[in-house]
Protein backbone atom coordinates (compact mmCIF):
# COMPACT_ATOMS: atom_id res chain seq x y z
CA UNK A 1 0.00 0.00 0.00
CA UNK A 2 3.28 2.50 1.11
CA UNK A 3 4.15 1.47 -2.57
CA UNK A 4 1.10 2.46 -4.42
CA UNK A 5 0.77 5.82 -2.16
CA UNK A 6 4.37 7.04 -3.54
CA UNK A 7 3.45 5.68 -7.43
CA UNK A 8 0.45 8.16 -6.92
CA UNK A 9 2.52 11.23 -5.96
CA UNK A 10 5.28 10.44 -8.88
CA UNK A 11 2.60 10.21 -11.44
CA UNK A 12 0.97 13.41 -10.57
CA UNK A 13 4.76 15.03 -10.49
CA UNK A 14 5.19 14.25 -13.44
CA UNK A 15 2.23 14.54 -15.63
CA UNK A 16 1.00 17.95 -14.93
CA UNK A 17 3.90 20.26 -15.34
CA UNK A 18 2.13 22.86 -17.92
CA UNK A 19 0.96 27.02 -16.94
CA UNK A 20 -2.26 27.88 -15.81
CA UNK A 21 -2.75 31.13 -17.60
CA UNK A 22 -6.12 31.94 -16.66
CA UNK A 23 -7.94 31.38 -13.15
CA UNK A 24 -11.04 33.29 -11.21
CA UNK A 25 -9.95 30.58 -7.89
CA UNK A 26 -7.82 32.03 -4.86
CA UNK A 27 -4.59 31.11 -4.76
CA UNK A 28 -2.83 29.85 -1.93
CA UNK A 29 0.84 28.40 -1.20
CA UNK A 30 -0.35 26.78 2.20
CA UNK A 31 -3.00 24.72 0.52
CA UNK A 32 -1.91 22.27 2.36
CA UNK A 33 -3.31 23.65 5.39
CA UNK A 34 -6.19 25.25 4.02
CA UNK A 35 -8.01 22.35 2.47
CA UNK A 36 -11.12 23.39 3.59
CA UNK A 37 -11.25 26.41 0.57
CA UNK A 38 -10.41 24.17 -1.65
CA UNK A 39 -12.46 20.77 -0.67
CA UNK A 40 -15.08 21.12 1.38
CA UNK A 41 -15.51 17.21 2.18
CA UNK A 42 -12.39 18.43 4.15
CA UNK A 43 -14.38 19.78 6.60
CA UNK A 44 -14.38 18.30 10.32
CA UNK A 45 -11.34 15.69 9.18
CA UNK A 46 -8.39 16.87 12.12
CA UNK A 47 -11.88 15.49 14.49
CA UNK A 48 -11.17 18.93 16.04
CA UNK A 49 -12.49 22.25 16.08
CA UNK A 50 -10.24 23.85 13.85
CA UNK A 51 -10.13 28.04 13.37
CA UNK A 52 -7.77 29.04 10.41
CA UNK A 53 -6.74 32.70 9.03
CA UNK A 54 -5.24 33.19 5.56
CA UNK A 55 -3.96 36.40 4.26
CA UNK A 56 -2.05 36.51 0.99
CA UNK A 57 -0.64 39.41 -0.92
CA UNK A 58 0.45 38.65 -4.09
CA UNK A 59 3.11 40.14 -6.80
CA UNK A 60 3.54 42.95 -4.12
CA UNK A 61 4.36 46.32 -5.94
CA UNK A 62 2.29 45.73 -9.16
CA UNK A 63 -0.80 47.83 -9.47
CA UNK A 64 -4.02 45.97 -8.79
CA UNK A 65 -2.19 42.52 -7.81
CA UNK A 66 -4.54 40.31 -6.45
CA UNK A 67 -4.52 40.25 -2.35
CA UNK A 68 -7.12 37.17 -0.76
CA UNK A 69 -8.12 36.92 2.90
CA UNK A 70 -9.48 33.60 4.22
CA UNK A 71 -11.18 33.12 7.73
CA UNK A 72 -12.97 29.64 8.13
CA UNK A 73 -13.67 27.21 11.15
CA UNK A 74 -14.75 23.86 11.05
CA UNK A 75 -15.21 20.74 12.85
CA UNK A 76 -17.09 17.38 13.91
CA UNK A 77 -19.67 15.83 15.76
CA UNK A 78 -22.30 12.69 15.42
CA UNK A 79 -18.90 10.61 16.49
CA UNK A 80 -16.99 12.25 13.63
CA UNK A 81 -19.14 11.22 11.47
CA UNK A 82 -20.27 14.06 9.92
CA UNK A 83 -17.95 17.31 9.83
CA UNK A 84 -19.32 21.22 9.07
CA UNK A 85 -17.19 24.60 8.18
CA UNK A 86 -17.86 27.86 7.79
CA UNK A 87 -15.52 30.12 5.61
CA UNK A 88 -15.19 33.80 5.19
CA UNK A 89 -13.26 35.66 2.22
CA UNK A 90 -12.51 38.70 0.75
CA UNK A 91 -10.87 38.46 -2.88
CA UNK A 92 -9.44 41.51 -4.94
CA UNK A 93 -8.02 41.27 -8.41
CA UNK A 94 -7.44 44.61 -10.33
CA UNK A 95 -10.73 46.59 -10.43
CA UNK A 96 -12.59 42.86 -9.64
CA UNK A 97 -14.12 42.11 -6.07
CA UNK A 98 -15.72 39.38 -4.41
CA UNK A 99 -16.55 38.90 -0.77
CA UNK A 100 -18.50 36.02 0.41
CA UNK A 101 -19.59 33.03 2.73
CA UNK A 102 -19.76 29.46 2.36
CA UNK A 103 -20.97 26.81 4.43
CA UNK A 104 -19.83 23.04 4.39
CA UNK A 105 -21.35 20.13 5.04
CA UNK A 106 -19.04 16.59 5.04
CA UNK A 107 -20.28 13.00 6.03
CA UNK A 108 -16.98 10.32 6.88
CA UNK A 109 -16.80 6.97 6.33
CA UNK A 110 -15.00 4.53 7.63
CA UNK A 111 -13.41 2.59 4.67
CA UNK A 112 -10.48 0.81 6.25
CA UNK A 113 -8.81 0.61 9.54
CA UNK A 114 -7.11 4.04 9.21
CA UNK A 115 -8.64 4.72 5.96
CA UNK A 116 -11.31 7.48 5.77
CA UNK A 117 -13.54 8.39 3.15
CA UNK A 118 -15.57 11.95 2.91
CA UNK A 119 -18.28 13.61 0.61
CA UNK A 120 -18.58 17.58 0.77
CA UNK A 121 -21.17 20.11 -0.41
CA UNK A 122 -20.85 23.66 0.43
CA UNK A 123 -23.15 26.29 -0.39
CA UNK A 124 -23.29 30.02 -0.12
CA UNK A 125 -23.00 33.88 -1.33
CA UNK A 126 -20.87 35.89 -3.31
CA UNK A 127 -20.88 39.24 -3.52
CA UNK A 128 -19.22 39.90 -6.88
CA UNK A 129 -18.11 43.23 -8.24
CA UNK A 130 -16.24 45.09 -11.41
CA UNK A 131 -15.28 48.96 -11.05
CA UNK A 132 -15.50 49.00 -14.56
CA UNK A 133 -15.63 53.28 -14.96
CA UNK A 134 -11.82 52.79 -13.21
CA UNK A 135 -10.67 50.64 -15.80
CA UNK A 136 -7.30 51.92 -16.90
CA UNK A 137 -5.53 51.50 -20.49
CA UNK A 138 -9.16 50.68 -22.10
CA UNK A 139 -9.00 51.53 -26.02
CA UNK A 140 -12.10 53.50 -26.70
CA UNK A 141 -12.85 55.50 -23.36
CA UNK A 142 -16.97 55.82 -24.74
CA UNK A 143 -17.18 52.04 -25.13
CA UNK A 144 -20.39 51.62 -23.37
CA UNK A 145 -19.16 48.44 -21.88
CA UNK A 146 -16.91 50.78 -19.25
CA UNK A 147 -20.33 53.21 -18.57
CA UNK A 148 -21.39 51.31 -15.17
CA UNK A 149 -20.10 49.28 -12.82
CA UNK A 150 -21.14 45.77 -12.05
CA UNK A 151 -22.26 44.82 -8.54
CA UNK A 152 -24.69 41.75 -7.74
CA UNK A 153 -25.12 38.70 -5.31
CA UNK A 154 -24.94 35.60 -6.43
CA UNK A 155 -25.10 31.59 -5.20
CA UNK A 156 -22.01 29.61 -4.75
CA UNK A 157 -21.91 25.71 -4.71
CA UNK A 158 -19.06 23.48 -3.91
CA UNK A 159 -18.47 19.41 -4.27
CA UNK A 160 -15.67 17.43 -2.73
CA UNK A 161 -14.23 14.21 -2.35
CA UNK A 162 -11.49 13.19 0.22
CA UNK A 163 -9.69 9.99 1.68
CA UNK A 164 -7.19 10.33 4.51
CA UNK A 165 -5.38 8.01 6.73
CA UNK A 166 -2.79 8.68 9.19
CA UNK A 167 -0.18 9.47 6.68
CA UNK A 168 -1.72 9.55 3.66
CA UNK A 169 -4.88 12.12 1.96
CA UNK A 170 -5.75 12.26 -1.64
CA UNK A 171 -9.43 15.05 -2.94
CA UNK A 172 -10.83 15.79 -6.07
CA UNK A 173 -13.04 18.86 -5.84
CA UNK A 174 -14.93 21.45 -8.14
CA UNK A 175 -15.33 24.61 -5.69
CA UNK A 176 -17.52 26.55 -7.56
CA UNK A 177 -20.07 24.47 -9.72
CA UNK A 178 -22.16 27.29 -10.73
CA UNK A 179 -19.25 29.36 -11.73
CA UNK A 180 -20.61 32.69 -9.94
CA UNK A 181 -17.92 35.30 -11.22
CA UNK A 182 -19.02 36.64 -13.94
CA UNK A 183 -21.72 34.47 -14.74
CA UNK A 184 -24.31 37.12 -15.13
CA UNK A 185 -22.08 40.04 -16.90
CA UNK A 186 -22.86 39.54 -20.19
CA UNK A 187 -21.30 42.27 -21.86
CA UNK A 188 -18.02 41.43 -22.48
CA UNK A 189 -19.06 37.75 -22.61
CA UNK A 190 -16.99 37.33 -25.84
CA UNK A 191 -13.44 37.91 -23.85
CA UNK A 192 -14.26 36.29 -20.02
CA UNK A 193 -16.17 33.17 -21.19
CA UNK A 194 -12.83 31.51 -21.31
CA UNK A 195 -11.99 32.27 -17.48
CA UNK A 196 -14.85 31.51 -16.33
CA UNK A 197 -14.78 27.83 -16.58
CA UNK A 198 -15.53 25.06 -14.49
CA UNK A 199 -11.92 24.88 -12.02
CA UNK A 200 -11.15 21.60 -10.86
CA UNK A 201 -8.61 20.65 -8.04
CA UNK A 202 -6.94 17.17 -7.45
CA UNK A 203 -4.71 17.14 -3.91
CA UNK A 204 -2.30 14.29 -2.52
CA UNK A 205 0.25 13.65 -0.05
CA UNK A 206 2.19 11.41 2.15
CA UNK A 207 4.08 11.40 5.38
CA UNK A 208 7.37 9.48 5.47
CA UNK A 209 8.88 8.59 8.83
CA UNK A 210 12.91 9.37 8.69
CA UNK A 211 13.22 8.72 12.31
CA UNK A 212 11.64 10.21 15.67
CA UNK A 213 12.47 13.49 15.09
CA UNK A 214 12.54 14.50 10.99
CA UNK A 215 9.19 13.51 8.84
CA UNK A 216 8.90 14.19 5.17
CA UNK A 217 6.10 15.26 2.96
CA UNK A 218 5.69 15.67 -0.29
CA UNK A 219 2.08 16.69 -1.68
CA UNK A 220 0.77 18.55 -5.07
CA UNK A 221 -1.88 20.20 -5.90
CA UNK A 222 -2.98 19.95 -9.82
CA UNK A 223 -5.39 22.79 -10.68
CA UNK A 224 -7.24 22.07 -13.92
CA UNK A 225 -9.39 25.04 -15.60
CA UNK A 226 -10.92 24.93 -19.44
CA UNK A 227 -9.45 27.20 -22.00
CA UNK A 228 -6.09 26.92 -20.27
CA UNK A 229 -3.12 24.37 -19.55
CA UNK A 230 -2.99 22.83 -16.34
CA UNK A 231 -1.35 24.03 -13.48
CA UNK A 232 0.96 21.92 -10.29
CA UNK A 233 2.14 23.25 -7.14
CA UNK A 234 4.92 20.56 -6.20
CA UNK A 235 5.61 20.81 -2.51
CA UNK A 236 8.14 18.86 -0.09
CA UNK A 237 7.98 19.85 3.90
CA UNK A 238 10.31 18.43 6.57
CA UNK A 239 9.09 18.47 9.72
CA UNK A 240 11.72 18.61 12.57
CA UNK A 241 10.11 16.85 16.24
CA UNK A 242 6.57 17.93 14.78
CA UNK A 243 7.64 21.50 16.16
CA UNK A 244 9.25 23.43 13.23
CA UNK A 245 8.19 22.97 9.38
CA UNK A 246 10.23 23.86 6.47
CA UNK A 247 8.80 23.54 3.01
CA UNK A 248 9.77 24.78 -0.64
CA UNK A 249 7.18 24.57 -3.99
CA UNK A 250 7.75 24.90 -7.23
CA UNK A 251 4.22 26.17 -9.42
CA UNK A 252 4.96 25.38 -13.19
CA UNK A 253 6.18 28.59 -15.02
CA UNK A 254 4.99 30.99 -12.51
CA UNK A 255 6.75 30.80 -8.57
CA UNK A 256 9.30 29.06 -6.56
CA UNK A 257 7.77 29.37 -2.76
CA UNK A 258 9.75 28.91 0.43
CA UNK A 259 7.92 28.45 3.19
CA UNK A 260 8.26 27.83 7.30
CA UNK A 261 5.35 26.70 10.17
CA UNK A 262 5.99 26.69 13.78
CA UNK A 263 3.59 24.38 15.85
CA UNK A 264 3.64 27.08 18.98
CA UNK A 265 2.01 24.09 21.32
CA UNK A 266 -0.87 21.72 20.97
CA UNK A 267 -3.34 23.91 19.34
CA UNK A 268 -1.68 27.09 18.00
CA UNK A 269 0.39 27.20 14.71
CA UNK A 270 1.28 29.87 12.83
CA UNK A 271 3.21 30.26 9.16
CA UNK A 272 4.58 32.11 6.37
CA UNK A 273 5.51 31.84 2.75
CA UNK A 274 7.35 33.70 0.12
CA UNK A 275 6.76 33.63 -3.91
CA UNK A 276 9.18 34.29 -5.66
CA UNK A 277 8.25 35.05 -9.43
CA UNK A 278 9.91 33.06 -12.25
CA UNK A 279 7.21 34.09 -15.05
CA UNK A 280 8.01 37.07 -17.05
CA UNK A 281 5.65 39.21 -14.18
CA UNK A 282 9.14 38.84 -11.97
CA UNK A 283 10.58 42.28 -13.41
CA UNK A 284 7.15 43.94 -12.10
CA UNK A 285 6.89 42.92 -8.76
CA UNK A 286 8.86 42.14 -5.28
CA UNK A 287 7.37 38.48 -4.58
CA UNK A 288 3.80 37.74 -3.10
CA UNK A 289 3.52 37.16 0.92
CA UNK A 290 1.18 34.52 2.86
CA UNK A 291 0.56 34.27 6.44
CA UNK A 292 -1.24 31.64 8.10
CA UNK A 293 -2.56 31.26 12.01
CA UNK A 294 -3.96 27.95 13.18
CA UNK A 295 -5.83 27.63 16.79
CA UNK A 296 -7.47 24.17 17.50
CA UNK A 297 -10.17 23.66 20.20
CA UNK A 298 -10.47 20.85 22.22
CA UNK A 299 -7.74 18.87 20.82
CA UNK A 300 -5.74 16.01 22.57
CA UNK A 301 -1.83 14.94 21.94
CA UNK A 302 -2.64 12.34 20.03
CA UNK A 303 -4.77 13.80 17.25
CA UNK A 304 -2.65 16.67 16.91
CA UNK A 305 0.47 14.45 16.49
CA UNK A 306 -1.70 12.29 13.52
CA UNK A 307 -2.61 14.95 11.70
CA UNK A 308 -0.77 18.22 11.73
CA UNK A 309 0.53 17.52 8.40
CA UNK A 310 -2.57 18.06 6.74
Amino acid sequence: MKNLYITILMVCAMSFSNVLIAQTEPMYSHYMYNMLGVNPAYAGSREATSINFFQRRQWVGLSGAPQTTSVSVDGAFNDNKLGWGVQAYDDKLGVEKADGINAMMSTHIQVSDNGILSGGLSVGLMNYRIDLMNVQGRYTPSDPAFYANFNKWVPAVGLGIYYNTDKFYAGFSVPNVLKSRLTAFDVMNSGIQKINNTHLFFTTGYVFDINEDVKIKPSTMIKMVGGAPIEADLNTNVWLRDLIGIGFSYRTGDAMVGMAEVQVNNQFRLGYAYDMTISPLKYYNNGSHEFLLRYEIGNNKSKVKSTRYF
